[in-house]
């Protein structure tokens, strides 16, 4: 299914949206793939907000584990609506239970000071391996998100910066080219936000991951500057902490030129099986 019809929500009521199901065609996933819940709770709120008013914050719980075979319904309550800033929250349900709550932040345009962090060492997407051909994703069904050229920069060609407890470098962009709308672009990176994330906490367990639960707990963004997701953008991904059978996450979005447009926060469960007992601790 395309980006542009999982983002195409049908208006029930007044603040009251239907999204579609996230795989009607597979029987891969059992579960709704967080960024897909993520991504049609943010349109609805954007559905409900004046056009003057950009999303530039969502802070996200999954609360209980999605049907991917049943679409969600989106509640949407106009928490505030201010002269410069105007706030909504979303509770996404399936079978009668709220499964993900969010809330989101909108700000009319406006002028203040400017910095950001450069744009880390990258080697360019350009050669580097798509997701299929990368053993921690083969044969995990990922054809459900084959409209999007995912790229994993290799290990040994990341520069590892001393410190830091775990990295990951993820390219991607849409395949084809998007309409030209931000709102669009804005709440495709949200869904794609969530998919490669959690993994950087693993990338030094890689022993250990097929005896892990992992699942995505909470998910909060930041939307700085403009960009499309029909071009080439870099996720910068780190975990500073693993440890409770959860791992935290975080990542910086940068456009080719250097431009940082996103930043993403992310807590996962990453708790052993039962009865599982590592050789090491």
């Amino acid at each position: 299914m395309s980006i542009q019809k999982i983002l195409d929500l049908e208006q029930l009521e007044v603040n009251i949206y239907r999204g579609s199901v996230f795989s009607p065609e597979s029987g891969f996933l059992q579960r709704t793939f967080g960024g897909h819940v993520a991504g049609q709770s943010l349109v609805s709120a954007v559905r409900t907000v004046d056009p003057r008013y950009h999303v530039h914050s969502l802070h996200g719980y999954f609360l209980r584990p999605g049907d991917a075979k049943e679409p969600t319904v989106f509640l949407v309550e106009r928490t505030r609506d201010g002269g410069s800033f105007t706030t909504r929250r979303v509770n996404a349900i399936q079978h009668g239970e709220i499964i993900f709550s969010m809330g989101a932040s909108f700000q009319t345009p406006q002028r203040g000071i400017s910095h950001q962090d450069a744009m880390p060492a990258a080697p360019p997407p350009d050669g580097l391996p798509g997701l299929d051909s990368v053993w921690v994703y083969a044969n995990s069904g990922f054809r459900q998100f084959e409209e999007w050229d995912v790229r994993i920069v290799p290990r040994d060609r990341i520069q590892l910066l001393p410190g830091k407890a775990s990295q990951q470098q993820v390219w991607f962009r849409h395949r084809d080219p998007l309409p030209d709308d931000p709102v669009l672009h804005i709440c495709a990176l949200a869904y794609m936000s969530d998919l490669t994330l959690l993994g950087s906490a693993q990338v030094n367990h890689l022993d250990e991951r097929k005896h892990m639960q992992v699942a995505s707990l909470d998910h909060a963004m930041w939307f700085m500057r403009g960009f499309r997701a029909d071009e080439w953008l870099l996720y910068d991904q780190s975990s500073p902490s693993a440890c409770g059978g959860r791992a935290l996450t975080q990542g910086k979005i940068f456009t080719q030129s250097g431009a940082m447009v996103a930043a993403v926060m992310q807590e996962g469960l990453t708790r052993y099986d039962r009865g599982y007992q590592p050789e090491t601790q």
